[in-house]
């Protein structure tokens, strides 16, 4: 996937092709699940940037068509759908809290009135406090 989504950095018509589409779409999905990250900690201390999946994040947009989302009475028009199905995942979401698919919220995650945008990573039993983001 990472020199799939490298020739697509350096080509943007590469964007057009289905084997690209899929390889944005495969590592979105991974950063979803928690299984990539754009930064992650080293045993050092240190920070390390997967640059390639930063590329991919943003890569994103492009290919995402906009759409009219609702979410009760609120309604967005974005390229990104946001989260759902906070319960199954341990995740408290109160009212003016949103976060979007592509971003990573482990169990035990509590947002306030927050953002959290594609390519975050929240850790267990954090709390993304009033007005937020990530």
């Amino acid at each position: 996937m990472k020199s799939i989504i490298e020739a697509a950095w350096n080509n943007r018509e590469l964007l057009k092709s289905s084997e690209t589409i899929e390889a944005i779409e495969t590592v979105i999905e991974a950063i979803d699940k928690g299984e990539l990250r754009v930064a992650e900690p080293l045993e050092n201390g240190e920070w390390q940037v997967n640059e390639w999946v930063k590329k991919a994040v943003v890569l994103y947009f492009p290919i995402q068509k906009m759409e009219t989302l609702e979410a009760g009475p609120m309604e967005f028009h974005d390229k990104m759908p946001l989260k759902t199905d906070y319960a199954a995942q341990g995740v408290r979401v109160v009212p003016g809290a949103s976060a979007r698919q592509g971003s990573y919220l482990s169990a035990g995650t509590i947002l306030m009135p927050s953002y959290v945008n594609i390519g975050a990573y929240v850790d267990e039993g954090t709390m993304i406090d009033t007005w937020a983001t990530v």
